[in-house]
């Protein structure tokens, strides 16, 4: 077990250090990027973390799009959980034009939104369990992010990398498919979820791999600039949606979870309860539908939101509108704006300068795994590397993310 740490010293004359390349091809590090280790036998004495390897320059590119045409780069940000990144972008745009959105286009967001962090938890909990041995886990609950994804086809007619909504709301409503899919998954959804934490939560082999290892104190988070549920496991109840609420969040009543010790058990539980609140989230959000106009499922922002087709075709309005919009010609605000969002690996922030024109002067992505990944080679210190594997998955680093 890795707390049973004996103490190292980078000149220990007993030892026969050997060099271990983690990566940036390892099957178990679940992304392209790479840890150059020192090992002493099973145990790492010290490590490097190498980053950088499918950079793509997505903020320098942000600069020359307009506003509506970087949605597919954050797309292939955290690409588990894409509609979060989506909507935290065009709500950025929204507060530098100072859209004011209709409560349903809110509640739609936040189904949608809430559906990915689900399908986010579920790939890291179940690759927690992967790496412990438990494969049954891991096939059985993976299949209802394949029914997230049916519903995303339904509203978008993508999966992965989504390209879903616009500035100012969606594309089109959500239709009686999707919603008949939405009200399935939350009736079968949390059967399958009860099921995975019952083979899990008190399984001895489980909690020998995961209960102490990897422990981080809520100091050692706070200073390393942690958010989401890595830092929630330490002890600390920060969620951007609580903190400072966008999409209405403030209109629903959910819990924050949070954990004792910062060890790797911490970290799949929370991330499980998690899930359990999104559900809670998005019944409410259905229910809340229920009270809000229909049809309604974009601002009323023609100076930016790009009208229908068959508007363009038919009415001269829609066509200079659609003209002046694809071509740059309304100008935005010079400002400078921050938002953030609470995505599946923590505070997903935007920053944004805009010096008047329709493409940003500045855009920074503030990527929660790559904030989270700095700590990864100083705590694999003393860890035996089979600890350290399941360090790395219970952090979710998502590459896309990590190098933008």
């Amino acid at each position: 077990m890795s707390h049973n740490q004996p103490v190292y010293t980078d000149n220990d004359p007993q030892s026969e250090l050997v060099t271990l390349n983690l990566g940036p091809t390892h099957p178990a590090t679940h992304g392209v990027f790479q840890n150059v280790l020192q090992m002493d036998g099973e145990r790492i004495v010290s490590g490097v973390s190498t980053i950088g390897y499918i950079h793509r320059a997505f903020e320098k590119i942000a600069e020359h799009r307009p506003f509506y045409q970087i949605t597919p780069l954050t797309d292939r940000l955290n690409y588990c959980s894409s509609p979060i990144n989506n909507m935290g972008w065009h709500m950025t745009v929204e507060k530098l034009l100072n859209i004011q959105m209709p409560k349903r286009v809110d509640y739609l967001r936040v189904i949608i939104m809430e559906l990915a962090r689900i399908s986010d938890h579920i790939i890291c909990n179940t690759i927690i369990a992967q790496d412990t041995g438990a494969t049954t886990t891991f096939l059985y609950l993976f299949q209802f992010r394949e029914h997230i994804y049916e519903i995303y086809e339904e509203i978008c007619g993508a999966r992965l990398t989504t390209n879903v909504g616009r500035i100012g709301g969606f594309e089109r409503d959500f239709n009686d498919i999707a919603f008949a899919k939405i009200n399935k998954f939350l009736k079968e959804f949390p059967v399958a979820l009860k099921e995975f934490e019952s083979l899990l939560n008190r399984n001895r082999i489980f909690i020998d791999r995961t209960a102490g290892v990897a422990c981080v104190t809520p100091e050692q988070a706070l200073d390393f600039s942690w958010t989401g549920p890595l830092l929630r496991a330490t002890g600390v109840d920060y969620d951007v949606r609580m903190s400072e609420p966008y999409s209405s969040y403030q209109d629903f009543d959910f819990d924050v979870p949070v954990g004792t010790s910062g060890d790797i058990y911490d970290r799949y539980r929370v991330r499980n309860e998690e899930m359990w609140q999104s559900v809670r989230m998005i019944e409410q959000a259905m229910e809340k539908l229920k009270k809000e106009p229909a049809g309604i499922f974009h601002a009323d922002v023609p100076e930016f939101y790009l009208p229908a087709k068959e508007e363009v075709y038919n009415n001269m309005e829609a066509l200079i509108y659609h003209f002046k919009i694809v071509m740059g010609e309304i100008d935005a605000p010079k400002a400078e704006v921050y938002h953030a969002v609470e995505g599946g690996n923590g505070e997903l922030g935007f920053y944004l300068i805009n010096d008047g024109g329709r493409t940003p002067y500045r855009l920074h992505f503030r990527r929660p795994s790559f904030i989270n990944y700095q700590m990864y080679a100083s705590m694999s210190k003393g860890m035996l590397l089979s600890d350290a594997i399941i360090n790395m998955s219970s952090m979710n680093i998502i590459a896309g993310e990590l190098d933008a």
